[in-house]
């Protein structure tokens, strides 16, 4: 039992940490670039107010207000005011699914059919399409068509009639599972499933169930429930002239798109989404556990490659009502928009660097997401937006020094050691002796640098040498005790 406890700690591997000291300073240091950005873009969109937000290691750590929430009074935007976030809010429908889920009281495999039995008599496009699942309404691959024109002017229709609309049947686009296609009818049959698992409105859930704990205080699924004096109002921009939008009352859609918020709320959402990295022992403390966080923060369905240029190719997913987004800078971008007549928004964040922006703005489609990216661009330049440093597991160390033994004295003894069945058979022995000693003859007298983990079980190293360096990588085999089933040991570019 002892052999297996040390062999155990010798896999854990630490979590991953900021090193720089002055890397807050750095950040910090872009603000007046991000203030001008979406200055910039308010001045362009023609948005009568936006306010935008940076958070950063779970704080707020900027918040920027311009421009006016209601151009009838004048009444500028501040950091409390309170924009509808559209379809942002599906984010929120989905940790609600997720964390029935996680109290064991649904799945995302049951059938649609289960929870709405209404559309159980659907009229599926072929004979073998699969019954719809709750996974395929959180990825938009339930076969539905997109509706975001009509869906926006959804918000507030009777749950009595959502139901006659579910009787009669839903077309379809494509057959379930196949294809992404965006549906906010989707988003719609999610909130209707948080009912009856839950045995709670869709409002009453989610504003004691998420929001509550996560202190969102100012945050709601009702217009009428916000104060006027902390209210956006919506417009629309027609011929030159400003239009104002009415506020739809929560309805049968609400779960798709209703949701309203401010910059300090809306902060702890992102720091919340963020909290979930890195992957650690210490207690959950959100009302979602953060392994569920990840997993909606995972593309489980790609659905667009984007080319601008030789350099500025995007590609794009969908999560569990969060897209996913990877460019040649960040391999792993979270975010969603939200737009309605009268509001457009953005959140995006890096999970791995612990940093996210978000902006509201009170004009029909805003879509802030080019000034959300220019604003992490700005944030790159400071050359504090670096990831998380991984510490090496104590059999990566370990496993260095072996290396490093071997190199300064071959013995066919320690090499067997720590080799794993394949290693010589992908690669004789004698040649591995050879080619190291080759090396070492052309370098001469050399030290072992720190490890540079890639994960528990992978890992690089360089050898700093009177002439020169050299590079060793290495991958342990999935064996108790993990042994080298890769090692490359080569000449480093000076």
């Amino acid at each position: 039992m002892l052999t297996i406890a040390l062999l155990a700690a010798a896999l854990v591997q630490g979590p991953p940490r900021f090193t720089d000291p002055e890397r807050r300073a750095k950040l910090e240091s872009a603000f007046p670039k991000l203030d001008r950005i979406f200055e910039e873009f308010q001045r362009r969109r023609n948005a009568p107010g936006l306010v935008y937000g940076v958070v950063i290691d779970g704080q707020l750590a900027h918040v920027k207000a311009m421009g006016v929430r209601n151009r009838a009074t004048g009444d500028p935007v501040t950091a409390d005011t309170v924009f509808r976030i559209a379809s942002m809010t599906k984010s929120f429908t989905a940790l609600a699914v997720l964390k029935l889920r996680d109290e064991g009281r649904l799945s995302l495999d049951d059938p649609v059919s289960r929870w709405i039995p209404e559309i159980g008599k659907l009229s599926y496009p072929t004979r073998d399409s699969p019954p719809i699942r709750v996974r395929d309404l959180l990825t938009h691959t339930a076969g539905f068509p997109e509706d975001n024109p009509w869906g926006d002017r959804q918000l507030a229709i009777p749950e009595a009639t959502f139901t006659q609309w579910l009787r009669k049947g839903i077309p379809f686009s494509t057959p379930p599972g196949t294809a992404y296609e965006y549906s906010n009818y989707g988003f719609a049959l999610l909130g209707r499933i948080v009912e009856r698992a839950s045995g709670a409105p869709y409002r009453d859930y989610l504003e004691k169930r998420i929001l509550a704990p996560l202190g969102m205080k100012n945050s709601t699924l009702e217009p009428s429930a916000v104060p006027e004096r902390l209210r956006a109002m919506g417009y629309r921009l027609s011929n030159g002239q400003y239009q104002e939008e009415p506020s739809l009352a929560h309805g049968a859609f609400g779960a798709m798109g209703g949701l309203l918020t401010n910059a300090p709320d809306l902060a702890r959402y992102v720091a919340f989404q963020l909290s979930a990295f890195p992957a650690r022992d210490e207690e959950d403390r959100g009302p979602v556990k953060r392994s569920s966080l990840r997993e909606m923060q995972q593309a489980w369905r790609w659905n667009e490659l984007t080319v601008e240029g030789a350099d500025k190719a995007v590609v794009r997913g969908y999560g569990y009502g969060l897209a996913v987004l990877r460019d040649r800078r960040f391999a792993h971008m979270v975010g969603h928009g939200g737009g309605l007549p009268g509001f457009g928004s953005y959140m995006l964040w890096l999970p791995e660097y612990g940093v996210g922006v978000f902006a509201m703005a009170n004009v029909t489609y805003a879509a802030p997401f080019v000034a959300a990216r220019e604003a992490l661009n700005a944030l790159d330049a400071t050359g504090g937006l670096v990831p998380r440093k991984l510490s090496p597991a104590p059999v990566l160390t370990e496993t260095r020094d072996r290396i490093f033994r071997l190199w300064q004295r071959w013995e066919d003894g320690a090499a067997d050691e720590f080799a794993a069945d394949n290693l010589y058979l992908d690669r004789p022995k004698a040649e591995r002796r050879s080619e190291m000693e080759k090396l070492k003859a052309e370098v001469g007298i050399c030290r072992a640098g720190e490890v540079n983990p890639e994960n528990a079980l992978r890992g690089s190293f360089r050898l700093d040498c009177e002439n020169g360096g050299v590079r060793v990588t290495f991958t342990l085999a999935p064996t108790i005790p993990p042994k080298v089933q890769y090692l490359s040991v080569d000449r480093a570019a000076r």
